[in-house]
């Protein structure tokens, strides 16, 4: 058999899935806990789970991973420093390291200033190379003319040898800051997916993998590692991606939605003819705004292992714990521990103060004690916390601390991922209620009792609500995703006003994620529509890790070359050209789209009668009987999987 292997590193669960590339059917499937900060123990952990007799005939491998998107959100990007060209920033940027000299140009791709200070981007580069990773480069209007920034891209090369990154070559839209945003995070990760991608190799050989590696993009195609490694910022939001891709994939849909309910968080995209639907506006990260061109998609802070909590109420979330009956199945003495825990006045409980919660230092202790930002307090608190699920009380008794002193470091530990908690979830819910059987049910039921018991309601009402509550976010998050013009809260009022309120989806929904079939028969009460659960939904991101396609999309642009001018510009990533006609323009403008595309595709290893190929022009406004401007878009879609 000639197989396929799709690895997705999520934030909670890392999947694996074997697919026979002749019939894409699956023929075997595993998970396991991501681990932290290390992705590669629990990409060991989830392969030694597959049957060994098929990794032999593996050919074709591909991942998505969180790890951008991780590495964002938690500012911990590579450092790297930016050059500007033509123009200077006062918002925050994600590096200290700025230097602005003078050049640019103007929207028509004409030269305002000069371009100089090479001098002080010598210097600049000098004095940082030794303490950033990586330079990012962006010119004012380059994307209209690259030229000032091709030209400090080779004046730098000639100074290092740290990988150097253009703003135009990861966008041709206009947005000076977005625009040098993005080619700063994608600096600061190059370093991050580098070491991923050489991990994954090392794994793969330890398996006795020897295939090609690719990795999926924030848009659902599938690049090879040279050309992740290039622009891994492209790789943020890579989870959703997948999951969107593998629901077209194991339903066989060419239009549908895809509910991804994962451990951390629930994610919602669509797919149109068999393509992830793009959002227009760049994806926006940790409070970044960028270029980059991601799937739409609506996400919520509420999955599987949403901590659910009390305080005098019940809350889920919005932080993720691991739940108390997946701990357990790997640590069993914890269940006496739990049924002896320490019982909490109402008075001075909080998400993190909870009879039901412990912490564990689990594989990052070594590293957090490497980190220089830890107070001594939080050193303190650290060493307290055991490899192994230690309670609230006993770090108090190591510490001769009370818990109210300590609790707010925990939580802090828990950001900087010293230290994991575990505590009651949805997951957990479920157990209770016979819907899901996975782990150790005991600890999810003696759990239960312990929070039911502070509302004084039975288990089953306790965990019937978490469910509830549960499946009227899934809901909820459902209809916002389609009805992006009506504010949230006015739906959420008309889902109140009546248990019987139904809202039409016409399209189909693929639920995938592990618990997804237990929230099924509940979300079909408020949602009129083809809800699917297919086969292999506990591992559908890994599936569309892949089964994604190769998509390339290009876009270029024709305009007057002045007011009232009869010569035409072009502008392309590549190049800015002058022509004396607008037909002329137009005619080398679709040869260069379909020339690009051939030669992409043409990297791999795919011939265009292999491709789908799809050319638009869009004509806006007009002056006489030519257009203001022509935009010139193409979109090509081929298979890396050979003829599979």
């Amino acid at each position: 058999m000639k197989l396929g292997l799709g690895i997705d590193t999520g934030g909670t669960y890392t999947d694996a899935a074997i697919m026979d590339l002749s019939d894409g059917s699956l023929v075997d499937s595993n998970k396991s806990l991501t681990t932290y900060p290390d992705l590669v123990e629990g990409i060991k952990n989830t392969l030694n789970g597959l049957d060994p007799k098929y990794l032999k005939d593996i050919s074709f491998t591909s991942v998505s991973t969180t790890l951008a998107t991780n590495t964002t959100l938690e500012g911990k990007g590579y450092p790297a420093g930016l050059i500007l060209i033509g123009y200077s920033i006062s918002k925050k940027m994600p590096t200290d390291h700025v230097l602005s000299i003078g050049g640019g140009h103007d929207s028509d791709g004409n030269e305002i200033n000069p371009l100089e200070g090479l001098e002080e981007v010598r210097d600049f580069v000098l004095e940082n190379k030794r303490k950033v990773a990586s330079f990012a480069i962006s010119s004012y209007f380059g994307v209209r003319n690259p030229d000032h920034e091709n030209r400090v891209k080779e004046y730098v090369r000639q100074l290092t040898d740290h990988p150097i990154v253009c703003g135009h070559e990861l966008s041709t839209s206009l947005g000076a800051y977005e625009r040098a945003v993005t080619a700063l995070l994608n600096a600061q990760l190059i370093p991050v997916i580098d070491d991923f991608i050489k991990s994954i190799l090392s794994v793969m050989e330890d398996a006795g993998i020897d295939s090609t590696l690719m990795m999926m993009k924030c848009d659902g195609s599938l690049v090879k590692i040279e050309e992740a490694v290039e622009k891994p910022v492209e790789s943020i939001f890579s989870g959703p991606a997948a999951s969107l891709v593998g629901a077209g994939h194991l339903t066989s849909f060419e239009q549908c939605v895809a509910m991804d309910v994962g451990g951390t968080s629930t994610d919602i995209a669509m797919i149109r003819d068999g393509v992830p639907q793009i959002d227009d506006q760049g994806a926006v990260v940790g409070g970044w705004n960028t270029m980059v061109k991601a799937i739409k998609m609506r996400t919520s802070a509420m999955g599987g292992d949403s901590h659910v909590w009390v305080q005098n109420k019940m809350y889920i979330g919005p932080n993720r714990v691991i739940p108390l009956c997946l701990a357990a199945s790997e640590y069993p003495s914890m269940i006496d521990e739990l049924e002896n825990s320490d019982k909490y006045s109402s008075r001075i409980m909080t998400e993190t103060l909870q009879s039901t919660t412990f912490f564990i230092s689990k594989g990052s202790k070594a590293h957090c004690r490497a980190l220089s930002d830890l107070d001594g307090q939080e050193m303190e608190i650290l060493d307290a916390v055991e490899d192994y699920p230690t309670s609230i009380m006993d770090i108090a008794k190591k510490t001769e601390m009370h818990p109210l002193m300590f609790t707010h470091i925990l939580q802090t530990l828990v950001k900087k991922r010293c230290v994991q908690q575990i505590g009651f979830t949805p997951t957990d819910a479920l157990h209770v209620l016979g819907d899901y059987g996975r782990w150790d049910g005991r600890a999810s039921d003696i759990g239960a009792k312990i929070l039911s018991g502070y509302l004084n309601i039975s288990k089953e009402e306790f965990c019937s609500n978490v469910k509830k509550g549960v499946v009227d976010n899934l809901a909820l998050d459902l209809i916002s995703y389609f009805a992006d013009d009506v504010k949230t809260a006015d739906i959420e009022k008309m889902m109140n006003c009546s248990d019987d309120m139904t809202f039409r989806i016409k399209h189909p929904v693929v639920l995938v994620g592990a618990p997804v079939g237990a929230y099924k028969a509940d979300l079909e009460k408020t949602i009129d529509g083809d809800i699917i659960v297919p086969d292999f939904h506990e591992v559908g991101n890994a599936v569309g890790a892949l089964v994604g396609d190769v998509i390339y999309r290009i876009e270029l642009l024709i305009r007057p070359s002045s007011f009232g001018s009869t010569q035409y510009t072009l502008f392309s990533g590549k190049e800015r050209r002058l022509f004396e006609d607008y037909k002329s323009a137009v005619e080398y403008g679709i040869t260069f789209v379909e020339d690009s595309v051939s030669e992409y595709m043409k990297g791999y290893g795919l011939n265009m009668d292999k491709v789908k190929f799809e050319l638009k022009r869009n004509d806006i406004g007009s002056m006489g009987t030519l257009p203001l401007e022509t935009k010139i878009e193409g979109l090509a879609v081929g298979s890396p999987r050979g003829g599979a």
